[in-house]
């Protein structure tokens, strides 16, 4: 391993964030996402709820229940949808929170987190094989269907999902484990939680502020993984070098590229900046 920190276009991408062209979200006081200004306008016509001061936007404080906030934010996106602002609409709820643990503020759908910069989390896991010493050397990698709305065709990690509302990271990644890769659940429940790993940044459809769960797992040199939704078109069983080659690259998406990195790092395999 190079004494020299590595270096790959995921680590810029996480924190590659446009700050001047955001204003601070709030509901209730609390902060929990942006507002871009560039839809000011389009958000004056179909947010009567939302108050736009200097320095931040914030939800109106009679709307006090999350059940109201839900409501305005539902029909506000629904409007938003119409007119191309949020895409890959996916019918799958997730809760706006100040932070981890907090409790939901109100409820949206997936696809306008990224419209309103809101805090979101992931669940991804590492899959890997070792050596006839006991020593990680392979690990799977997945690349997504040509067919996905989000990163199309990218390498991503062998199990990768968003954590919905009513799932916790680990119960996210025993489902997406068969879902995506046929593990069963008694082999997916082996893995273990080994981090976080967080990005802020710009992308297609809004901001990405994400906090991605890591997960590990050692699989059996006979298992071959297999996809049962669709939503992967290949796996790729690759030796640790073969990884970090390809990460210096920008095949990977940017959350799967940091999940892979922080394995890659804890088997010192790459030294990653501070």
């Amino acid at each position: 391993m190079s004494s020299l920190p590595f270096d790959c276009p995921a680590l810029h991408a996480a924190r590659r964030l446009q700050r001047d062209r955001l204003l601070p979200f709030h509901i209730a006081g609390k902060p929990v996402g942006t507002v871009a200004r560039e839809h000011l306008d389009a958000l004056a016509a179909h947010a009567p709820w939302l108050q736009v001061e200097a320095d931040r936007a914030h939800m109106d404080d009679a709307l006090a229940t999350p059940a109201q906030r839900s409501a305005a934010l539902a029909a506000t996106n629904a409007a938003l949808r119409e007119l191309g602002l949020i895409r890959a609409w996916r019918d799958e709820t997730y809760a706006i929170v100040e932070d981890e643990g907090a409790a939901p503020l109100a409820l949206i759908e997936r696809a306008s987190a990224r419209f309103w910069g809101t805090l979101t989390f992931g669940a991804h896991l590492n899959g890997y094989v070792c050596d006839e010493h006991g020593r990680p050397s392979h690990l799977w990698i997945s690349r997504r269907a040509l067919t996905k709305s989000v990163d199309p065709g990218r390498l991503d990690n062998l199990v990768a999902g968003g954590v919905p509302h009513d799932q916790t990271p680990y119960e996210t990644m025993v489902r997406e484990c068969w879902e995506e890769s046929g593990i069963p659940e008694p082999l997916a429940r082996q893995a273990r939680h080994c981090g976080r790993v967080k990005l802020h940044c710009d992308i297609l459809e809004g901001v990405q502020l994400e906090v991605v769960h890591v997960f590990d797992l050692e699989l059996p040199r006979d298992f071959r993984p297999r996809a049962t939704d669709g939503e992967v078109m290949e796996h790729r069983l690759l030796p640790l070098d073969e990884v970090v080659e390809l990460l210096r690259g920008e095949e990977f998406t940017t959350d799967a590229a940091l999940a892979t990195l922080d394995f890659l790092r804890r088997h010192q395999r790459v030294t990653l900046p501070a």
